[in-house]
Order: C-alpha cells, then sequence, then structure tokens
C-alpha cells in the first residue's frame, strides 16, 4: 500500500523527506487515509480544548499565535473544564499510544495511523485539536519539571528520576529548540485552519460547493501531518529526557523539525488562503442576508420610523445629538427625518448652505430633524481620517453618529445600489412612519429651501409644474439687489469667465451700449464653477477697477451648484432638455460655464431675457453700431437677440462638462444652441485651483 513520504530519525527518511517537501498524497494513500475516517455522529466542542491548549503552549513557546482571525472567541480556563472533562478518555489513549512509540522505538507513520484508527469516529477537527492536547500534556509536564527543578524539591527529585537538566544545556540545545518551536507553532496554525474550516455555518457556506469544497479535499491530508509532526515532537522532546549530559541531538534531527515545520507551514498558508476566501463568502452572505431585510422593512409600511432608525444604526445609542451628547434613536420617533449621506470630502460651503435651510425651519414652525451618514472605506482608516471626520462633526448642528462604523453595512449596500449614491452627497427624506419621500431632497433644499417641506419627491414635482424660467428662481437667492434693480427698470447683467481680458472688454463694451441708450444696467460677476482661487483673483480685480459688481466665494458656489441641483432635480423626475425649458436653460447655462470662454445673460423687469457665449456677445456689443438704430427700435434686449441670432459660430456650439460622481446623470444630452445630439467623451481632471 502506498505511503507518504514517512518521518522518522534515519537518516536514509530524512533525505528522502529532504527530496520531497510536497505534502499531498497520491490517490492511494489519500484512500488510506480516509477509510479511518469514519464518524459516528459524536459531537466534541473542540474549541474550549484548544484554547487550554494553546495556554499550554504559549507558556513554553512565546512567540506562539493565540488568535482565531477574530471568529474564535476566548475564554477562560473554568468555562473550559467541562469541555476537557468530556475528553480525557481519548487524551489519555493518545498519550499512551504516543508513549508506546517512544518506549518502542516504532515508526512515525504506523504511530500516525494507529492513532487515525483511534479517532476514526471523531471528526477531522477533533483528531487534530485532541492530538495536539495529548502532545500539550507530554511537553507541559516535561518542560514543568525542567523549569521548576532549581526551585521547587519535588520537582527536583522527580527530574533526578526522569529527566535532566535541560535548563542547563539551553544555549547548546538552542538550535533544536528553535526548531521545534517553529513546528508547534505552524501546528497550532494549521489546527486553528483545521477547526475553523470544519465549524463554518452551513446556513451561509456549502460543504459540496467551492470554496469550502476545495479546502475541505486536503483536510485528511493536513490532519495526517500534524499527527504525524505531533508524533515526531514527542519522540525527539523523550529523547532529550534520556540524553544526561551527553549531547546526542544529531543535525538531521534538527533537520527533520525544520523539514516538517515548512511542509505544515506551507499547509497553513494553503487553507488560511481558502479560509479567508471562505470568511469573505460568509461574509457576503451576510450582507445579502442583511440587505434583503433592510429592504424589506423600509419598503414596508411602519407605525414609526424607529425599525428603519434601528436598522440603519444596528444600536439603539449610536447617536450625538446637536450639543455632541449621546442621544438614544427614540428621541427622533415620529419625526420628519433627513438622512444627509456624503462622505468625508462634503465641502463646508455645503454644510453651511444646509445649516442655514435648517436653522431657519423653527422660524417655520417645522418639525425635522436632519442625522449625518458618513459612508467611509472601514480597511483604510487611519487617524487622518478620524480627526477629518471629528471636525466634520464638529461644524455640524444637527445629528451626527457617534462614530464612522455606526452604520451597519447591508445599509451602506441598500445606499448605493437603491438610492444612487456615488460621491455627491444626498439627502434621504422620511416621514414619521419610517417611509421614504424622496432619495434625494438636496436638490429641492437648495432651490426652495423650508418652502420644500416635507421634502417629498410629489411636493418636488408639483414645485416644477409651477414654475416659470426666470432670473429670480436663477439668482433670487444670491443677489439681494436684484428686487431694487428690477424696480428700477434696470437692466440687469450676470456674466462669468476667467478671462481677465475678456471681461474688462466686455464690461467697457457694455456700458459704452448702456450710455448710448440711456439705459441704466447692473452687471454682476458670478465666476465659474471649480475655479475659487482664480475666481477670487479676479473678483479683486474687478472691484478695485470698479469694473461691476461681484459675488463672494459662497455665493459664486451656490450658485453653480444651484444650476446642477436643478439639473438634477430635473433628471430626477424624468425630464429632459428636448421637453423642458428649465432643463435647456440650465444646460446652457452650464454649457458655458464649461467653455474656456465667458460667457453673459441680460434681463430686464418685463421678464425679457437674453444670452449668449463670450465671444458671440462681446462681438455684438462692441459692433453696437450696426445695431444701434434696432435697438432704439426695438428696445435693448429685442434687438440684441434678434443681433445674436444672426451670429454664426465657426466652430462647435459648446460643450457641457458634469459632475461624474453626482448620481443620476441624463443619458441623452442636446446642445442648446443648436439643438443637435451632444457627443459623450470622459474627461479626467486635476482640482487643484
Amino acid at each position: 500500500m502506498a505511503r507518504p513520504t514517512p518521518v522518522s530519525s534515519s537518516s536514509k527518511i530524512s533525505q528522502q523527506s529532504m527530496r520531497n517537501e510536497h505534502w499531498m498524497f497520491d490517490d492511494a494513500m489519500n484512500e488510506r487515509i480516509r477509510s479511518t475516517h469514519v464518524p459516528d455522529g459524536r459531537v466534541v466542542d473542540v474549541t474550549p480544548v484548544l484554547l487550554v491548549t494553546r495556554n499550554v503552549l504559549s507558556h513554553i513557546i512565546p512567540n506562539i499565535n493565540l488568535s482565531m482571525n477574530g471568529h474564535i472567541d476566548a475564554s477562560d480556563d473554568q468555562t473550559n473544564l467541562s469541555a476537557v472533562d468530556g475528553a480525557h478518555d481519548a487524551l489519555h489513549k493518545i498519550c499512551c499510544e504516543l508513549s508506546c512509540m517512544c518506549s518502542r522505538g516504532g515508526d512515525a507513520h504506523a504511530t500516525t495511523m494507529a492513532i487515525f484508527n483511534m479517532l476514526s469516529s471523531y471528526s477531522w477537527g477533533a483528531k487534530v485539536v485532541l492530538t495536539l492536547a495529548a502532545f500539550a500534556v507530554n511537553f507541559g509536564e516535561f518542560w514543568l519539571i525542567a523549569q521548576l527543578c532549581t526551585s521547587n524539591s519535588l520537582a527536583k527529585s522527580v527530574a533526578l528520576l526522569k529527566q535532566p537538566d535541560i535548563l542547563e544545556h539551553s544555549q547548546t540545545l538552542k538550535t533544536h529548540f528553535d526548531a521545534l518551536s517553529k513546528l508547534i507553532n505552524a501546528m497550532v496554525d494549521v489546527t486553528k485552519c483545521i477547526v475553523e474550516l470544519t465549524e463554518l455555518p452551513s446556513k451561509y457556506i456549502s460543504i459540496d460547493e467551492p470554496p469550502l469544497s476545495t479546502a475541505m479535499a486536503h483536510i485528511h491530508t493536513a490532519t495526517y501531518w500534524i499527527i504525524s509532526s505531533v508524533v515526531v515532537c514527542t519522540r525527539q522532546i523523550t529523547s532529550l529526557v534520556g540524553m544526561r549530559h551527553e549531547l546526542p541531538i544529531s543535525t538531521s534531527e534538527a533537520w527533520e523539525l525544520s523539514s516538517l515545520a515548512h511542509k505544515v507551514s506551507s499547509i497553513h498558508e494553503h487553507l488560511q488562503s481558502r479560509l479567508r476566501l471562505c470568511y469573505a463568502r460568509i461574509d457576503e452572505k451576510k450582507l445579502m442576508e442583511a440587505f434583503e431585510h433592510f429592504k424589506r422593512t423600509i419598503e414596508t409600511p411602519q407605525v414609526d420610523n424607529l425599525m428603519v432608525l434601528q436598522n440603519i444604526f444596528g444600536k439603539e445609542k449610536n447617536l450625538l445629538n446637536p450639543d455632541r451628547a449621546e442621544a438614544y434613536i427614540n428621541v427622533l420617533r415620529r419625526k420628519h427625518v433627513l438622512l444627509l449621506i456624503s462622505d468625508l470630502d462634503i465641502s463646508q460651503e455645503e454644510i453651511r448652505v444646509l445649516e442655514d435651510v435648517y436653522k431657519e425651519r423653527g422660524s417655520s414652525g417645522l418639525n425635522y430633524e436632519i442625522i449625518w451618514l458618513p459612508i467611509v472605506d472601514r480597511t483604510t482608516w487611519n487617524n487622518g481620517y478620524q480627526e477629518k471626520f471629528s471636525t466634520l462633526q464638529s461644524i455640524m448642528s444637527w445629528y451626527t453618529v457617534s462614530h464612522h462604523v455606526a452604520i451597519e453595512p447591508a445599509v451602506i449596500k441598500y445606499i448605493r445600489e437603491e438610492w444612487g449614491f456615488v460621491k455627491k452627497p444626498i439627502a434621504v427624506t422620511l416621514n414619521p412612519q419610517g417611509k421614504v419621500l424622496s432619495p434625494n431632497a438636496l436638490n429641492m433644499m437648495w432651490i426652495w429651501g423650508n418652502s420644500a417641506f416635507p421634502f417629498s419627491s410629489e411636493k418636488e414635482e408639483s414645485f416644477w409644474k409651477a414654475e416659470p424660467w426666470t432670473l429670480d428662481l436663477l439668482v433670487g437667492r444670491v443677489e439681494p439687489n436684484l428686487p431694487t434693480w428690477v424696480s428700477q427698470q434696470k437692466v440687469v447683467c450676470f456674466y462669468g469667465g476667467v478671462k481677465m481680458e475678456w471681461i474688462e472688454s466686455f464690461t467697457t463694451a457694455t456700458k459704452g451700449v448702456a450710455n448710448a441708450l440711456d439705459i441704466g444696467i447692473e452687471m454682476v460677476y458670478v465666476g465659474k464653477k471649480n475655479a475659487r482661487e482664480r475666481v477670487k483673483k479676479i473678483t479683486g480685480l474687478i472691484k478695485e477697477k470698479e469694473l461691476s459688481h461681484a459675488w463672494e466665494d459662497d455665493n459664486v458656489w451656490f450658485f453653480w451648484n444651484l444650476l446642477e441641483s436643478m439639473l438634477y432635480s430635473k433628471t430626477q423626475h424624468g425630464k429632459t432638455i428636448e421637453n423642458d425649458v428649465i432643463n435647456q436653460e440650465v444646460m446652457t447655462m452650464l454649457g458655458y460655464d464649461s467653455s474656456k470662454n465667458g460667457w453673459a445673460v441680460f434681463y430686464t423687469g418685463s421678464g425679457e431675457m437674453v444670452k449668449a457665449n463670450g465671444e458671440k456677445v462681446l462681438s455684438t456689443m462692441e459692433s453696437f453700431g450696426q445695431w444701434e438704430k434696432l435697438a432704439k427700435q426695438m428696445g435693448f434686449i429685442p434687438a440684441l437677440r434678434k443681433k445674436l441670432e444672426g451670429v454664426i459660430d465657426n466652430h462647435h456650439c459648446t460643450r457641457l462638462i458634469l459632475p461624474g460622481n453626482g448620481g443620476r446623470i441624463p443619458e441623452r444630452v442636446q446642445c442648446a444652441e443648436c439643438g443637435r445630439p451632444m457627443k459623450l467623451d470622459f474627461l479626467y481632471s486635476c482640482f487643484a485651483d
């Protein structure tokens, strides 16, 4: 019958092991090992036995790994007593078999197979744990006497009869003990893997399917090498007992331990990699189970919102209130709740704008609360992220989570897949019964503030049905002087761009036209999206040269984000540029900003509005003499519109750049100037301004 590469003290066998370090067997040997495995259904709680065994070995081998991948909990010796009591009979038999082998000088393979036959009715996990425990008993007794013989008279007397002063020769035997320690460490590691693999929950992983089936295919081989290693270690320790002051430990015996350690370590690497795959599969199944549970909960009518909130946070006390004190979830019971969802890159501008709306709710008699849910990568969390998290918490005046892992992973999965969170912040609204009113209310909060309460999709749609495209919609929340200018019947011009030469030429030419027509005009510079430092510099120059009014940073940021919010809000309700006037106008404005040139929009209180890109509007203003007569007949804006319509671009009309992290974006976009479909390209840009 086929045999494995045997492990014995003979140099011939050792040389054979040196030539073949591979730990797998041929089919015949595999079948022989498997034939000894006839489990009778008996259940042995091996985890407590393994914990006691590791505690014994850890007192002897200082660097032994006591952890179990976080999946098996440690317990004290008192807890383990009952489990160990149940294993005494098997432990005693194995100890006797090992002692007999040492006495008669038996073959390691034969002893290994004898132990297999002795433990035939036990599981693979029980086989390795009980054998390792028997070894710990023998090794523990040996080492206990060796350590105590110099200070304890009983131990000294036993040592005189049973074993020499091993500690006296510890330096001479260092290489041998190092090899022994490495092998024992590897044995413990593999044993832990086997136990964990055999105790994986069948609810989440099947023994008949990969990756568990792949791992279990080698369990019998791993078990063989653990038991065989125990036999070899026991034999070599026994040889130390009889050595007295002689040093018969040969190089081949030390090598035998090192070779086995290498083999067992290779087995550990293999099983550990499979075990990681198994835990990943289990975590995946558990995540999906929790995801489906949360999905059912949030989509099922509830009496109040507590069930939904408890599913989000997992614990009752995972919140900090606006005063940064711990709060229970039930303080939010039957309240309107907005879940502010973002990563740690949420801007201070976004927080400030939302805070203005949040603080105004009291004066409006509205009863809703906001909770910040940070979506972060737990695996890369560090002190820098923690500091950023704490800083954001400190500037928020609403409820926040108490720590970054407070949100259940299944909820994060739902947030990404069902609510469409990518990177751009969203605010999901829940009514007092926990029903989702809108998957993202931030857009309507930016546009209409608290007027949109309770921030439902129905409310948002009703607002859009009644909302015309006006300059007040565009800048009413940003420019406080607009009502005054309109009442004074002035033309109002808002313009943007970052080319100072164009700005000077445009403002000078436009003022010249206004003077020639004897009309009042107010010009306001609104900057450019994602160009903070350049806009700040240009704003300073505009004010210094008194070219026009210019917004401060916060207003510039809000204006461009307001435009994007309008676009996303419209898109969320299925509106496209072909069938929606406001969408067309917003697309045009965003398209102007995406170009390298400037742009301008002119408006009067009567509702007349005209807009154009920088090149067209500047050339039109500078050629005012050609349409001055028309302007005096028709009025400034009608004449300007007619003139602009006659200007033909010699290049493509415009381009539109939208943030790729904004979640839902239009699938098809038409050019706001010529009406033709726009080509979709991908653009990667650095935001270093």
